[in-house]
């Protein structure tokens, strides 16, 4: 490698880029297996079977010789947080790289041992793990030249992955490598783990976010049957016990037993978008475009006035605190190691957190270690949503584990913790105006948006955004979620920036600095309610102009990938024909389309429903356009998934409390979707091979919720612009709308 590549090294895809040693990403075995190695984690998305697909690809050979070994900090790449539907950009471009080199390192080596002229390598190929020369003969393999050593060496960008016409896995539905054992049933989740010596631990949070613990009786619950021993930390209380079954019966005489302080901190949730303009701001000039001839203006309404055939409209959106409910409660195991003086030293923890790398710096300020002595391993979870929980258990296992030194303590949250102490997606409100000239078109667009922040994630900050962090005896400050920057998604103003065609625009970001509950990143962040917004807005006014929702969007719209998926979706759906013939009242569809974060997925959406007491959506029409397609089976699921969970949002799901408490604490006071509810959903890629590769998950979440609204307000008359689209809200909108 000469000097000058050493003092600039090549720029590399993904997050090659910053993991460049090649023995980080994959290993390969006499026995023929391929380890490969990932920094992002399987939620349950499948993206273990797409990276054992990217990474059979480009060493030719089969899907069943990849062995995925889960992200570990004791080895394998840093790949930060597995969010934003980024896994198969950033990892699965970083390991077909790797993959094309640690090729070309392996067959250079064949070449070199067989003696082999410059055209007689490059007519070699691999069949299976087999190195194949032009005669058909097999001169060597990896498994017969595994050596750990040959890819103990950085990167260099020197091998170029296949060509798309060279793909034969690529754009082939495999099925999921988990799918298997999660149908038999086989124990996989970290619920279903136990380690030797492991005892049950349980924590009794504090019944408000507010609260403070003014007393508790240990004794009590230390002479309980089968446990092991209590900890108290400020306001941190939890038992250890021998079995799951004492574990939870002394959670309750522990809950019980404790004395709180509970302040009055929460707001009126009836009134959530009138809260969030009242506080403290740190507002932020999110994006802006300048005509070059200005048109008609917002800025006055006297220009307005002026503006021959002008139309001014505006109007408001919201969508309240979401939790991330998922099916299974966040969970945990820790193990602490003393040494000779008893003080910790050492901290082992098995974690679903989506970041393990994230977490390790935060639990380090925590428990008073440095980081290098946390070693976090990643076991999947039963559902994840963005950052639930599973952060914050790992903690609390943590805490629990240091009264124990050498036993793993198994830690798991109730129903009602994960319902009311895991961060929030945030309560958000948007102020919509535009101005359409008398060409129809719109001239001016103007966006604020009101939330507090959607990122509160660990390993960003000096101070642990743990749970516990903040009850310890020596506490931590709380902290206040932030947005990142646009350059990496933004937050509250993640699809707050027109993809159309407006002559000007301007979009105002404000961060509501009081935050009464803990909020952090739920899937598709701000871009949920800003599509909402937008694409609501859109229909209000193509039907004020008299102009077809779809006609009015194309008018806007000329990025061509944009306008192809538009296409598809009302294709698929019959758009020109939906009110064709004899329409059932209460029947109506509606249309919506984003591209994610403006630079991922694009996605159109053509939703029916039937609203009478209560919305029901009957069937949803998706068109999407992920560039380069590597399994297209996985692809659906992301997609169909995205859309049953936006229905949930959408129709049902809201954050309930009073003044001081979180009063939605089982499913009962938080009702999520059920199967008997769940639409008919038809998906339809567009085809890109010839572009990368695009995140699919979170592509369906704002044009899913909007198409919904514009759907109901095609069938009853009425709009709504506050999510939930509960049967109560529309009782009270129909009553409104009455009077």
């Amino acid at each position: 490698m000469s000097e000058s590549t050493l003092k600039n090294p090549p720029v590399l895809p993904g997050s090659l880029q910053t993991n460049r040693r090649l023995s980080q990403w994959l290993a390969f075995h006499a026995d023929g297996r391929v380890t490969v190695r990932t920094g992002k984690v399987d939620l349950g998305q499948g993206i273990s079977t797409v990276l054992a697909q990217i990474a059979a690809e480009e060493l030719d050979v089969s899907v069943a010789r990849i062995r995925m070994e889960r992200a570990s900090t004791v080895r394998g790449p840093n790949e930060g947080m597995t969010a934003g539907s980024m896994s198969v950009q950033d990892s699965g471009g970083a390991l077909r790289q790797a993959c094309a080199e640690a090729r070309a390192i392996y067959l250079e080596l064949a070449a070199q041992q067989r003696g082999l002229t410059p055209w007689q390598r490059a007519e070699l190929r691999v069949l299976d793990g087999e190195f194949i020369n032009s005669a058909g003969e097999s001169i060597g393999s990896y498994s017969a030249l595994a050596d750990d050593a040959l890819l103990n060496i950085e990167a260099t960008g020197s091998a170029k992955p296949k060509s798309v016409a060279d793909h034969t896995l690529t754009g082939q539905t495999v099925p999921r490598l988990d799918m298997l054992g999660k149908v038999l049933g086989q124990p996989d989740f970290i619920h279903d783990m136990v380690l030797p010596g492991m005892l049950y631990g349980r924590v009794a949070h504090p019944p408000s976010p507010g609260a403070v613990l003014r007393e508790v009786a240990l004794d009590a619950i230390n002479d309980l049957p089968g446990v092991v021993t209590t900890v108290r930390d400020g306001s941190f209380i939890g038992v250890i016990a021998r079995t799951e079954y004492a574990a939870v019966q002394a959670l309750k005489k522990l809950a019980a037993a404790a004395r709180w302080d509970e302040p009055a901190t929460l707001p009126d949730r009836h009134a959530l978008p009138e809260f969030l303009r009242a506080q403290p701001v740190d507002s932020t000039l999110a994006g802006e475009k300048k005509a070059d001839t200005p048109g008609p203006s917002l800025a006055t309404l006297e220009a307005l006035r002026a503006a021959a055939g002008a139309q001014y409209f505006k109007a408001s959106y919201a969508r309240p605190f979401l939790a991330h409910a998922s099916i299974g409660p966040s969970c945990a195991l820790a193990r602490c190691q003393a040494n000779a003086s008893g003080e910790i030293a050492g901290v082992e923890v098995w974690t679903h957190s989506q970041g393990i790398y994230n977490l390790r710096p935060d639990l380090a300020l925590v428990l008073g270690l440095p980081a290098a002595h946390i070693t976090l391993h990643h076991v999947p979870g039963a559902g994840c949503y963005g950052h639930n929980g599973a952060d914050d258990a790992a903690c609390d296992a943590a805490l629990l584990a240091r009264a124990v030194p050498g036993h793993p303590v198994q830690l798991q949250w109730t129903r009602e913790d994960d319902l009311t102490c895991a961060p929030f997606g945030a309560a958000m409100a948007v102020d919509l105006q535009a101005v359409v000239d008398a060409d129809g078109r719109i001239s001016d667009w103007q966006h604020e948006v009101w939330s507090n922040g959607h990122s509160m994630r660990p390993g960003r900050s000096s101070t642990p955004v743990l749970h516990a962090a903040a009850m310890l005896a020596t506490p931590f400050p709380r902290q206040v979620a932030i947005n990142m920057p646009l350059s990496n998604g933004g937050g509250a103003e993640r699809n707050a920036l027109p993809l159309y065609d407006f002559t000007q625009w301007r979009t105002n970001s404000h961060r509501a600095l009081t935050m009464p509950l803990r909020t952090s990143s739920l899937r598709s962040l701000g871009a949920h309610c800003n599509v909402f917004a937008v694409e609501s807005f859109l229909d209000e006014i193509a039907e004020q102009l008299g102009v077809d929702p779809l006609v009015f969007r194309l008018r806007h719209l000329s990025d061509e990938r944009g306008r192809a998926v538009l296409n598809a979706a009302t294709a698929m759906a019959d758009w020109p024909n939906r009110h064709a013939g004899e329409r059932r009242e209460g029947s109506g569809t509606g249309i919506a389309f984003a591209r994610y974060k403006n630079t991922g997925a694009y996605c159109a959406v053509v939703a029916a429903v039937h609203a009478e007491a209560e919305v029901r959506v009957e069937q949803l029409w998706i068109a999407a356009d992920v560039g380069l397609v590597v399994n297209p089976d996985g692809v659906r699921n992301q997609i169909e998934g995205g859309a049953v969970q936006t229905v949930s949002w959408v129709l049902k799901e809201a954050v309930q409390f009073d003044r001081t408490r979180v009063t939605s604490r089982s499913w009962e006071d938080y009702p999520i979707l059920r199967f008997s509810e769940v639409p008919k959903v038809d998906v339809q890629l567009v085809s890109r091979p010839g572009d990368k590769s695009l995140g699919a998950g979170e592509a369906t979440h704002g044009p899913v919720a909007a198409a919904i609204a514009n759907a109901v307000a095609d069938a009853l008359g009425l709009r709504m612009r506050q999510m939930p689209l509960s049967a109560d809200a529309l009782l009270q909108a129909a009553l409104a709308d009455s009077h």
